[in-house]
């Protein structure tokens, strides 16, 4: 997957663009995607934030994108057989 990163006029970034049929094996894995909405409802910013104090007491339990994205590749190749 090829990532384009957008940043401001200070380099820092604030965007990411991925190709058009990445972003259609998305959306067909998880319809509501597109549906997400910036106010969230309380007990998702209670999930949300018990997340990242996970993440702030163990940061090695992180996995980078990459990873994600060679996942979302290996079950297209998987279900394309």
């Amino acid at each position: 997957m090829s990532l384009n990163y957008v940043s401001d006029n200070s380099g820092k970034p604030i965007a990411v663009q991925i190709p058009i049929e990445d972003w259609k094996r998305i959306k067909n894995k998880y319809p509501d995607i597109g549906e997400i909405d910036n106010d969230l409802p309380e007990w998702q910013k209670e999930v949300i934030n018990k997340r990242l104090e996970a993440i702030r007491k163990n940061p090695a339990s992180i996995r980078p994108i990459e990873e994600l994205l060679d996942e979302l590749n290996k079950e297209e190749d998987e279900n394309a057989i």
